[in-house]
């Protein structure tokens, strides 16, 4: 609450004094907004000398049209979201909107939401980041998948403010500190430790104590080869129905395959299938006696997954890379890559990018390496 309230210059500029503070604050309304500073004077003389400068000041800069009343980040932030949420519908998978909006509300809004665009800098950023890193009693640290995630929202609400004339341009927000980093493959499993990982998934059906068990674990073998022969990702396998999956007859392979429509992170997708996806899903159909809109796979299986994994001492690669169920995308990528098929074909197949692929995949199979290309001699005389 203020207490001591004084008046300058025919009473345009307020100064008071907060409780448990020495110093004297000045407030004026100067162009529709409420502008306030500290003197950082614990004397009123001095202080009512601090106010008048500061308030010629204001006056002057609103002469030279200096003086704007900027937006928030809150306000950006706002804007951000009505749009996004229109311009991406049907685009964009609604999980992945979702996610834009609760790293504001956690997160970016309790920091920056009160801050003016311009005050969002370079230093604010990384001040963000460590504040995050440091932790707090209601969210533990980051890991930094989920940091890089909240700058790429960060950024989207700058971006759009700069669309709207409410900021000049953005901030460097990149990571100090922090040389770059190697490339690291994705975990995957090779061919032997796949056949592994099918042959234990095989054997815990026979191991299944009553009939509860035995489905679950049924689900989760057919679950694993479907994933492996067609490379979709976990949330695209999730929100799958059966009504999304065709049988039909491959003309060039003359052999049966499955024909996905896919709805995942990047909209809707097609998907065909390797052979061996055929016979789980054709299991799981009769086992389950679905209606056309029934998930495929209404249960993730993580703990059932994550338990076979630690019992055939695969749950991390050489590299102390943890896998999980996105393992299996990573090893039909890699299949695929391994038996010479078109990078470009499977990029459109798995709806990614050749870039991504040949950065995360390729770079650590040697069958991409030609033996006859690099032992080049040349010839003696």
């Amino acid at each position: 609450m203020e207490t001591a309230i004084h008046t300058i210059l025919g009473g345009k500029v307020r100064l008071y004094m907060r409780p448990k503070s020495s110093y004297w604050q000045c407030s004026s309304f100067l162009d529709g907004k409420k502008r306030r500073a500290s003197t950082k004077e614990e004397s009123l003389a001095q202080a009512k000398d601090f106010a008048e400068d500061w308030y010629l000041e204001l006056r002057g800069k609103k002469i030279r049209g200096e003086l704007l009343s900027e937006k928030t980040f809150a306000q950006a932030a706002d804007k951000f979201f009505g749009e996004y949420e229109l311009m991406t519908e049907g685009e964009r998978n609604k999980d992945y909107v979702r996610g834009h909006r609760a790293r504001l509300d956690n997160h970016l809004l309790p920091f920056f939401g009160k801050m003016g665009l311009s005050q969002v800098t370079s230093g604010a950023v990384q001040d963000y980041r460590v504040f995050r890193l440091q932790g707090d009693q209601k969210f533990k640290p980051p890991s930094r998948s989920t940091m890089h995630h909240e700058i790429v929202t960060l950024r989207q609400v700058l971006k759009t403010a700069i669309r709207h004339g409410w900021l000049a341009s953005l901030p460097d927000m990149s990571v100090p500190y922090r040389a770059s980093t190697k490339v690291a493959h994705r975990a995957w499993f090779s061919p032997e430790e796949y056949k592994m990982l099918y042959e234990a998934t095989r054997q815990n059906i026979k191991n299944a104590q009553n009939s509860y068990h035995r489905a679950m674990a049924e689900q989760l073998h057919d679950k694993i080869l479907f994933m492996a022969n067609t490379g979709l990702r976990p949330d695209e396998a999730n929100c799958l129905e059966y009504q999304d999956v065709e049988i039909v007859k491959d003309e060039d392979l003359g052999e049966s395959i499955l024909e996905i429509s896919v709805r995942g992170k990047r909209g809707v997708g097609f998907c065909k299938s390797m052979h061996g996806a055929v016979r789980p899903f054709v299991r799981m159909k009769e086992r389950n006696n679905p209606e056309p809109m029934d998930r495929v796979f209404p249960q993730d299986h993580k703990k059932q997954f994550n338990r076979i994994l630690e019992g055939i001492g695969l749950k991390t690669d050489r590299q102390g890379n943890r896998r999980t169920l996105y393992s299996l995308r990573h090893s039909y990528i890699s299949f695929r890559l391994l038996e010479g098929a078109d990078i470009y074909q499977i990029a459109k197949n798995c709806r990614t990018s050749v870039e991504m692929i040949e950065k995360h995949y390729a770079v650590h199979l040697k069958n991409n390496l030609d033996a006859a290309a690099i032992n080049v001699r040349k010839a003696r005389r």
